[in-house]
């Protein structure tokens, strides 16, 4: 299947992204061009559509590291549910989470939005292999181990390095979205969750994982020296009104310390 993107250099383009690029068994190299000529580059499986012009916090530049991203899911995501709840959650039952509120159907398409190492666009492909993945990050590096994990996995993925807030996509493409922490990391977050309510179709489920401003003494001491690289948190009231003004709903929540899963739905 062939992805048909928008050109980040021109809202009235097209860009056809073959369907090969995303076999991650074997490597596809080659160029992209819009209809205004100018061309993007695709390097291992990775297309790169990212634009101009976006400003980022020092957590966001943090994962274009070659050594952040290599042991970003096997050391820090696979223990972070634990540190963060302050309890036993395993990473299985967050996928568990994800696969049954999001429900992926065979020819349905999916965007993993800031997707890191894309745990959450590979669960969906795992739960079902006839469904269509496409994950996008503004890191390199991340996408690369991404590639190789998915690979490493029998998972056919779309990988494009792409900005969450000006996402190379149509209105209405995708049947579901997922993003994974990404929220708190980003520096005009209601801007993100615009761009993903244009990108879902009406009724369509996002999956989100998000945290929690803290309560205790403890945790808001911890939550200090994210708040100066960047990372922002909200109180759950506060969480929830930026998914309504963004045009979702909250179908159902689920939390943890202040680890925070929130069905959505486009409205």
């Amino acid at each position: 299947m062939d992805l048909k993107l928008r050109a980040p250099d021109s809202d009235q383009h097209s860009i056809l992204l073959p369907g090969q690029v995303s076999d991650l068994s074997s490597r596809y190299t080659g160029t992209l061009s819009s209809g205004k000529g100018r061309e993007y580059k695709i390097e291992g499986n990775i297309a790169d559509l990212m634009s101009n012009g976006h400003d980022y916090s020092i957590a966001n530049w943090s994962n274009h590291l070659s050594v952040t991203a290599a042991v970003y899911e096997d050391v820090w995501r696979n223990r972070s549910l634990d540190i963060l709840t302050g309890e036993s959650f395993p990473i299985e039952k967050e996928k568990e989470l994800l696969v049954d509120w999001l429900e992926p159907i065979k020819d349905k398409l999916y965007l993993d939005v800031g997707c890191s190492t894309a745990l959450y666009a590979r669960t969906v492909k795992q739960a079902e292999k006839k469904s269509v993945a496409v994950a996008i990050d503004i890191s390199e590096a991340m996408l690369k181990e991404a590639r190789k994990k998915a690979s490493n996995e029998d998972c056919d993925l779309f990988l494009i390095r792409a900005d969450a807030r000006t996402m190379p996509f149509y209105a209405g493409m995708f049947d579901g979205l997922m993003m994974g922490g990404t929220l708190n990391e980003l520096t005009d977050e209601l801007k993100a969750l615009y761009e993903c309510r244009r990108v879902i179709k009406k009724g369509g489920t996002f999956f989100m994982m998000h945290l929690l401003k803290a309560d205790s003494i403890a945790g808001k001491l911890l939550q200090g020296p994210a708040g100066w690289g960047g990372v922002k948190f909200w109180t759950l009231k506060q969480s929830n009104e930026l998914f309504e003004r963004a045009g979702f709903k909250v179908a159902d929540q689920f939390n943890v310390g202040i680890v925070c899963f929130s069905k959505l739905i486009a409205v």
